[in-house]
């Protein structure tokens, strides 16, 4: 794949900021209580998206939020003829909608089946009554596999979001711990076993941090959440490695696992398997990020990467309405991004995924050589065992992987 900034984007993003709840630990632009808004939003997206001039084929579509599946089922179909006019799929693509448990009921699912929504990408976070409550959700572990369910139905890949490392938490603002000191390491293998036995196709693990922007922020700062120690999340992180790749699962991304399935005609990532192909169950969406290559973007607080300049919309939901609305740009930030720094984020994005990056690839994609840019401290986290160098590529290793946030700066 080229990495010359002027190749158009052939996957695109749609933000859909509604939601029934913000989460406590959310620091995405969500918004709950303005459904009233929801006519005027689709009239900015039809807006916003008429000012790409000419339709844009792409090979990956993904709607995410918030909480897309939040929408109303005649909503949905509104949105999807909208995106679909100018981001019309080619053969073989991926389509993703991410939705909660709780709102697959029989009229968005008929949409989602109608419109060919491929890939659903449903927010479990846990299946544990009291990580669900303690992270704020409004389901139950029975409506992830219902969810589950009405997925396959629809004949679409299944994917899953867990959440480790919920935090400890004070009991009605007194002195005294509650009797919940926050998840153990028990809870977590009990999640971890209950998402192997509902066999999604793709899992991503996450463990919680804290943003500035959460309603938890403001709670730890005044000491009413307090993190697990991170030996416990280490653990927990190696524990969802190893029983996740026992399970059949390829872990083919920091946070992220997916299975091989039996090939549907016309998608990539093949290959034989017997006497029969199958194909990878990975995010093609996501890899198109992780490969540092070009994607549209639409929606409050969405960002693109388009002819090597990344834009981000205004986050606030109003604020985003009131610009596309009124005809102006919801752009709030830019930034045209020279040669080397196109290079060093490719490294670092590329490093996320647990096959590394080769320097013949990463030479040929930016005009850098490898060694040059980054000696340094390529031979340090090497003598220090966070990533492993073959002489033809170089990748994490397993005790990188859990510090790789420590080692991006070094790079960038």
């Amino acid at each position: 794949m080229s990495d010359h900034p002027l190749i158009p984007p052939r996957a695109a993003y749609v933000h859909v900021p509604f939601c029934d709840r913000k989460c406590g630990y959310c620091n995405f632009t969500a918004i709950a209580g303005r459904d009233g808004w929801i006519d005027r939003y689709l009239r900015a997206i039809e807006i916003e998206l008429s000012w790409l001039g000419e339709s844009q084929e792409v090979d990956t579509l993904y709607f995410g939020g918030g909480t897309p599946s939040h929408l109303a089922a005649g909503q949905l179909a509104r949105l999807f003829d909208t995106v679909l006019r100018w981001f019309p799929l080619a053969d073989g693509s991926e389509w993703t909608v991410e939705a909660n448990p709780n709102d697959l009921d029989a009229e968005r699912s008929a949409v989602l089946a109608e419109y060919g929504v491929n890939r659903i990408s449903v927010g479990a976070q846990s299946f544990d009554e009291w990580k669900l409550n303690q992270l704020e959700r409004n389901h139950r572990g029975a409506d992830i596999r219902r969810a589950a369910d009405v997925v396959r139905s629809i004949d679409a890949d299944l994917a899953i979001d867990l959440i480790f490392a919920v935090p400890k938490s004070r009991s009605g603002g007194s002195s005294a711990w509650s009797t919940e000191m926050g998840e153990t390491f028990a809870t977590w293998q009990r999640d971890l076993d209950s998402a192997i036995e509902l066999a999604p196709d793709h899992l991503s693990v996450y463990g919680l941090t804290i943003e500035r922007g959460s309603a938890f922020y403001g709670r730890r700062v005044r000491g009413d959440l307090v993190e697990l120690p991170e030996e416990i999340q280490r653990a927990m992180v190696l524990e969802a490695i190893d029983r996740l790749t026992a399970a059949g699962y390829e872990h083919y991304e920091i946070s992220n696992f997916a299975r091989w399935l039996h090939r549907k005609e016309g998608t990539e990532d093949t290959r034989m398997a017997g006497s029969q192909f199958q194909r990878s169950a990975r995010s093609r969406h996501n890899q198109i990020y992780w490969q540092g290559a070009p994607y549209h973007a639409a929606g409050p607080g969405a960002a693109r990467y388009v002819h090597g300049c990344r834009e981000t919309n205004h986050r606030s939901t109003a604020k985003y309405l009131q610009r596309v609305l009124d005809g102006q740009s919801p752009v709030a930030e830019w930034e045209m991004l020279d040669p080397e720094s196109r290079a060093r984020e490719m490294l670092v994005l590329a490093l996320r995924q647990m096959d590394g990056i080769s320097r013949d690839d990463f030479s040929n994609r930016t005009g850098f050589i490898l060694d040059d840019l980054v000696r340094p401290a390529i031979r340090r986290f090497i003598e220090l065992g966070f990533l492993a160098d073959d002489g033809e590529k170089i990748r994490l290793t397993r005790e990188g992987l859990l510090i790789s946030d420590a080692l991006w700066p070094e790079f960038l």
